[in-house]
């Protein structure tokens, strides 16, 4: 999907010929692609508004040094580049249940206390990373390269050879750019895209991203997944899964594989689940669902989790529940939902 006729970006014209009421609002306008770009880097949806915001100011400080030799998109990036490789220095990277070992049986024993939100990769929406004023094959690949595979896949390669992978493979980059952006040679940006297509291959992620357009096979599978949780209806939610999909629930280490499995955890464990209500949205370009538990008293529902679906071959092949209720104001989702509204 990349067009090597364009690949670093509009060309801005030199800070001496606008003034800096014209550059301002400019900066703005690339928001989306550098939350985008910040979250494939760090694996964390509130750490990437954090670096966006502290590249917003470090750039702000600095508009006056802005001579136009580059442009005013490949400045930024280098900026965003620095503040996200500052905040890997010393962190390990964000994780997956499965990154943790095998599948665990639907059993409360296996229940272990949550690990800290920071060792989590994190969802992020949809309307978070699309460029600003891109058009819908734009928008598709920014969502395809968000997927939660993809950025998982990620977080296991060195930071630099993260930039490298992002700006060559998603951001279409030529490799001198990156060099330039890095202060590096052509020969170590070649070197490095290789070194970090061959991790993600052993990973089984492919690094050509083509995007995907639902169907409406997938239409149709969602509103009967929603039917069948709100109902509670095991054997309607076993119909819609991969015999092999797979559920995790982030912040808990445990995972589960296999249709059987995940509807024994929701019969068992999990029956609490029982009664809850969605609303719909989308997340690292994959639909998503924000899930309210039925409160204790039965007079609302109360924010649970974020779920995120793969789908593939017109089954879901897996599910993550986030159980993080901040995520929800990141979405956009109410605090809680009273009897008409979930109705």
């Amino acid at each position: 999907m990349c067009d090597t006729d364009n690949p670093g970006g509009l060309m801005s014209a030199p800070a001496t010929e606008m003034r800096r009421e014209e550059l301002e609002p400019q900066l703005e306008g690339y928001r989306g692609e550098l939350t985008g770009y910040s979250y494939r880097m760090l694996g964390s949806s509130f750490e990437a508004e954090d670096a966006v915001q502290e590249t917003m100011i470090r750039a702000w400080r600095a508009l006056e040094k802005f001579d136009g030799r580059s442009s005013l998109r490949s400045w930024l990036y280098r900026i965003a580049t620095n503040v996200c490789i500052d905040a890997l220095n010393g962190r390990k990277r964000r994780a997956v249940p499965m990154d943790f070992g095998g599948p665990s049986e639907p059993v409360a024993d296996n229940l272990r206390e949550p690990l800290p939100d920071d060792t989590w990769l994190e969802p992020i929406p949809d309307a978070r990373i699309a460029p600003s004023g891109a058009d819908p094959a734009e928008t598709a690949v920014a969502r395809e390269s968000v997927r939660l595979a993809f950025v998982a896949a990620l977080q296991h390669l060195p930071a630099r050879q993260r930039v490298v992978l992002i700006l060559r493979e998603v951001l279409c980059w030529k490799a001198a750019e990156v060099a330039e952006l890095l202060g590096s040679s052509v020969a170590s940006v070649n070197s490095a895209l290789q070194r970090a297509r061959a991790t993600l291959e052993e990973r089984g992620i492919a690094p050509d991203l083509e995007p995907a357009t639902p169907s409406e096979e997938d239409v149709e599978l969602l509103g009967k997944y929603v039917a069948a949780f709100e109902s509670y209806d095991m054997e309607a939610l076993v119909a819609l899964l991969h015999e092999d999909a797979e559920q995790n629930m982030p912040p808990l280490e445990l995972w589960l594989r296999g249709a059987e499995n995940i509807t024994a955890w929701m019969l068992g464990p999990g029956f609490e689940c029982k009664g809850s209500r969605l609303i719909a949205t989308s997340a690292n370009g994959s639909p998503a669902f924000a899930q309210y538990r039925l409160s204790a008293d039965g007079t609302h529902h109360f924010p649970w989790g974020l779920q995120v679906l793969r789908i593939e071959g017109g089954r879901i092949t897996g599910i993550s529940t986030f159980l993080d209720t901040k995520l929800f104001a990141l979405f956009g989702m109410p605090d809680r939902l009273e009897p008409d509204s979930a109705a």
